[in-house]
């Protein structure tokens, strides 16, 4: 009832018009073929994506590699959200009209219904996926010697939490031997990550830390607890990239 109250109070839009959860419903979960033939296939790359535990709609992956003269690779995939919500279309003037999703303390209110959402517009392990992607040659002093943006085709080979992401790089042993294939990418991610970092504070970068809390509920939505949102190295590494 307090969320409903605040929803009105705000009158934030809680549910979506007929016209744009038909469109939803006609928008294939699959992906068409003659797609694919357009794009650069990066299906066989290890790519990640890096979220909180709870995250739903994982709209950013990465990954990293190291060529042999001592520069970078960096991908950075954003999901291919245009290629379903096209311009001025029933989805297109709603999302357009919400302008962002609204995290409420139990609920999200999306700005693209949850099929698009949570469905073929968010970067799901083990699925085909459409996505924007930058990839950029970076130099051991974190310049930018190059870069390229192009629409993919890709297949996240692992949804990770930052908490698993962290635990990896601190050695916690039951993490490193659950994701034991994949401890060098996140290592390479974090020594890319820190050089980044360092050449940003160099340029005269200032870091605001504003506190951010996470509320817990229990299964009748009271406040069981609201403990600080931490900030670890996994985090940073998203931040950078």
């Amino acid at each position: 009832v307090d969320m409903l109250s605040l929803i009105k109070e705000y009158k934030l839009p809680n549910e979506f018009p007929q016209p744009v959860i038909d469109e939803a419903l006609q928008i294939s979960q699959t992906i068409d073929e003659k797609n694919i033939a357009q794009r650069v296939d990066l299906r066989n790359e290890e790519i990640f994506t890096i979220d909180g535990e709870d995250a739903k709609d994982l709209d950013d992956a990465v990954n990293v590699k190291k060529n042999e003269d001592g520069t970078y690779t960096l991908g950075v995939h954003i999901a291919d959200v245009s290629n379903y919500v096209t311009e001025n279309s029933p989805l297109d003037k709603e999302a357009r009209k919400r302008a962002t999703s609204v995290y409420l303390v139990d609920r999200v209110i999306p700005m693209l219904p949850h099929k698009l959402s949570n469905g073929i517009c968010s970067l799901n392990q083990g699925e085909d996926r459409l996505a924007l992607s930058c990839i950029m040659e970076i130099d051991e002093n974190g310049n930018i010697i190059s870069h390229e943006i192009v629409e993919t085709l890709i297949n996240v080979d692992r949804r990770m939490s930052y908490t698993q992401v962290r635990d990896v790089l601190i050695g916690e042993k039951e993490a490193c031997e659950k994701h034991k294939d994949f401890i060098s990418m996140f290592k390479l991610m974090k020594e890319l990550s820190d050089i980044l970092r360092k050449k940003r504070y160099g340029r005269g970068a200032i870091n605001f830390e504003f506190p951010e809390c996470k509320i817990k509920l229990d299964d009748k939505g009271r406040v069981i607890s609201i403990e600080p949102y931490e900030r670890n190295s996994a985090t940073k590494i998203i931040e950078d990239f």
